[in-house]
């Protein structure tokens, strides 16, 4: 798709990515990577007497996923020209509900507004990351990308 046909996308879902299984390996890998090391994340024994049940993946694991596993599967927008897609923000994120551990998630991304500027175009989109089997999202998170033509 070209730059200039954006556009016609705005209010569109432009990405549905495959479901992504949510491990404790994962969950673990996040937790030493930040030094988030919170029971309810890194220990299923102490997590389950919780009102979760058992282990939560972190909320900003759920955010950071939308750069790399949630994004790149499932198609979405291809921008012929572009040179790099680069993260320019967030504009708002909530997490609704917790993601718990053995649970899948995927991203369903809406086009809200395209702004062109010198050498790029920006996009926000929203995201809305479902669980599997649950009405409500594990996340709702309105993201500013640039594409560098």
């Amino acid at each position: 798709m070209q730059p200039h046909e954006l556009q016609t996308h705005i209010g569109q879902q432009v990405a549905l990515s495959a479901w992504l299984p949510i491990t404790q390996e994962r969950v673990n890998a996040f937790a030493e990577a930040t030094g988030d090391r919170q029971f309810i994340h890194v220990d299923p024994e102490r997590a389950a007497q919780t009102p979760f049940g058992g282990p939560i993946a972190h909320g900003f694991l759920t955010l950071s996923l939308l750069a790399g596993e949630l994004s790149k599967a499932g198609g979405g927008l291809k921008l012929e020209g572009t040179q790099m897609m680069v993260n320019y923000g967030l504009n708002r994120v909530r997490f609704v509900a917790p993601v718990r551990v053995g649970s899948r998630i995927r991203n369903r991304a809406v086009l809200q507004s395209v702004e062109e500027g010198a050498g790029y175009v920006q996009l926000t989109m929203l995201n809305t990351v479902e669980i599997e089997g649950q009405e409500k999202p594990a996340m709702i998170a309105e993201t500013v990308m640039r594409a560098y033509l």
